[in-house]
């Protein structure tokens, strides 16, 4: 092979190794920009969801500081029942016996007060037999004055004895009346219904005139009774609506009455509040809420907005653009389901009440009004990812 050939074959296989190199690099250079589409991609994720969070509204509402007064359940009918005669008791009810109005709850011997009658009912008998024979012999006498056969004297006497037979008659029925009221009253019964709960005597006990024979009590008219400090009476009226409880039951209630005579000792004036529905018994400790001062409007937020921490208490409000800014508050006074506060807060700003647990400041929500989900869940079973068709204010 002539060196023509030589050269022609070497610039041939050089153009072969540089289509190869240059292969290699298409190849690796492919690699590279697939690997950094990877890496941009991983770096760069789709946003995340927003949390969603239930709110509630930021009000003026009146203020009342009510402060818990001890006190106790009592009955409005509560009697030792006394006997208006005396006797030898034959028969008593038993403790915890329910008796209605006008029933027996106690019987004495009557033997006595029932001859006493037979004797009374002879007398009066005789009484009237006397009043009759005087009656007719004034008529007599009458007829004979006129022919003047008869002394005025006569007369008169005939007059006075009429009068006289007209007392002992009127005595004797009298007291005929006062036996036989004896013998009733020898049955002494409930003056309303209730039940026995205590006796004092018992049966062939002799019982004076006065002396108490049961307890009774009414176990259904009842109310509570409570005596507060006289600072509150300025506060508290007849009529007003107050919350009893005992152990975590809680009843509504009105002020029956309050007594304006405060006691001398303990300082303290007395309060009687009715019951609507009362089921506790006669005797049980209570607590009566009792406004402390005057009515006031103040702002006040749902219970659930306000985060208390051990340095500070603050609420996260939502912005017009759905997001959420931590404002501290100072909580005042409790109410059933709100809390009067005092900071940056106007009527109606829109307050997180659910799913707030870990928003941060800044952080942008999903907005939801609990009243048009349906029946509202129970605070453990919130989820803040579920959305109502239709509710959702943001993003």
């Amino acid at each position: 092979m002539n060196g023509t050939g030589i050269l022609a074959r070497t610039l041939s296989d050089d153009a072969r190794a540089g289509r190869g190199a240059g292969l290699a690099l298409a190849v690796v250079a492919s690699a590279c920009v697939l690997f950094t589409d990877h890496t941009a991609a991983a770096a760069d994720p789709a946003p995340a969801e927003r949390p969603v969070v239930e709110v509630g509204t930021v009000s003026l509402s009146p203020v009342t500081v009510e402060s818990w007064i001890p006190g106790s359940i009592v009955s409005r009918s509560d009697a030792r029942i006394a006997s208006v005669i005396a006797g030898r008791v034959v028969w008593i009810a038993e403790v915890g016996t329910r008796v209605g109005q006008g029933e027996a709850i106690a019987r004495l011997e009557d033997t006595v007060p029932r001859l006493r009658v037979d004797d009374l009912r002879a007398q009066v008998a005789r009484a009237r037999a006397q009043h009759d024979f005087s009656s007719s012999q004034l008529e007599r006498f009458n007829r004979l004055a006129v022919t003047q056969v008869l002394s005025a004297s006569q007369l008169e006497d005939a007059r006075a004895q009429r009068e006289m037979s007209h007392d002992d008659l009127a005595r004797a029925e009298a007291q005929l009346r006062q036996a036989q009221y004896e013998i009733a009253q020898s049955v002494i019964r409930a003056p309303f219904a209730g039940v026995v709960s205590e006796r004092f005597i018992q049966r062939g006990e002799y019982l004076q005139v006065g002396a108490a024979t049961v307890r009774l009590v009414n176990i259904t008219d009842i109310e509570a009774r409570a005596t507060a400090a006289l600072a509150l009476a300025a506060n508290v009226h007849p009529g007003q609506s107050v919350t009893v409880r005992d152990h975590g039951v809680t009843r509504s209630g009105k002020v029956r009455t309050v007594v304006p005579v405060g006691d001398e000792r303990s300082r303290q004036f007395e309060v009687r509040v009715t019951l609507s529905g009362p089921q506790w018994l006669v005797g049980t400790p209570v607590e009566v809420s009792l406004p402390a001062t005057a009515t006031r409007t103040a702002v006040t937020v749902p219970r659930d907005a306000l985060v208390i921490r051990q340095n500070h208490s603050y609420v996260l409000r939502v912005t017009r653009s759905n997001t959420v800014e931590e404002l501290d508050v100072t909580p005042g006074a409790g109410m059933a389901d709100s809390v009067e506060v005092s900071g940056p807060l106007a009527p109606g700003d829109r307050l997180v009440v659910r799913g707030g647990e870990r928003l941060a400041a800044g952080q942008a929500v999903r907005v939801i009004d609990a009243r048009h989900c349906g029946t509202p869940k129970p605070r453990a079973e919130f989820r803040p990812r579920a959305t109502c068709t239709g509710i959702d204010s943001g993003g």
